[in-house]
């Protein structure tokens, strides 16, 4: 038997537990309805949070179409016995995070196309080192921990204050500095042990120009 969802609504206009579970139940089972009904209870908050985060409505709109995507593929892996909300904010949040990646990367590779645009033949060493650096703070951050990486991405590659990403993501500006003092940590032993490996490959690529 459905529960009327008036009668549901809960603190902040979010599912009482018990509530909650039955609409999960129903979507589990490939209850369309349910799942629409869910949809109209989390979609306004996440919508917000993501377009802090993004700052495009394009953007947001894809991402909270891909979150809900992914809760509908993947319905039969929903615990219903765990909070639902701290499940579908974490998919949005890695999707954001995926999302920022992404778009790192594609900086990255314009600043290497432009400055190999503008750069002599003769500067083929200090080129390498440059894209073979951008490739090595890459692949560093992506072995960051989720969070740990979207701090880094928005606070050192997309220029924001601490102040502005702490907000953002609802933790202190101690917290983001912390979580940047341990990432360029990471990061600056993951650059020294690859180093020497790039500079091998810098060298013989020089070596077999001469």
């Amino acid at each position: 038997m459905e529960t009327s969802l008036s009668n549901c609504l809960h603190v902040n206009n979010y599912l009482s537990q018990e509530c909650e579970k039955e609409l999960l139940s129903r979507i589990q089972e490939g209850d369309v309805k349910a799942f629409g009904q869910m949809y109209a209870i989390y979609s306004p908050r996440l919508y917000a949070n993501i377009l802090k985060l993004v700052k495009s409505v394009t953007i947001t709109e894809e991402l909270l179409q891909d979150t809900f995507q992914r809760i509908w593929e993947h319905r039969q892996n929903i615990d219903t016995g765990k909070s639902f909300k701290s499940y579908i904010f974490t998919i949005a949040k890695n999707l954001v995070c995926d999302y920022f990646n992404k778009a790192s990367r594609q900086r990255i590779l314009e600043r290497y196309l432009q400055a190999e645009g503008e750069k002599s033949a003769g500067k083929v060493e200090q080129q390498l080192e440059e894209k073979e650096s951008g490739i090595i703070l890459e692949k560093a951050v992506q072995q960051l921990p989720p969070q740990r990486k979207l701090v880094y991405t928005l606070c050192k590659i997309e220029g924001r204050s601490y102040e502005d990403v702490s907000k953002m993501l609802g933790i202190s500006v101690s917290t983001i500095s912390d979580h940047i003092v341990k990432a360029t940590k990471s990061i600056k032993v993951y650059y020294q042990s690859n180093e020497l490996a790039f500079r091998t490959i810098i060298i013989t690529f020089i070596l077999s120009q001469l």
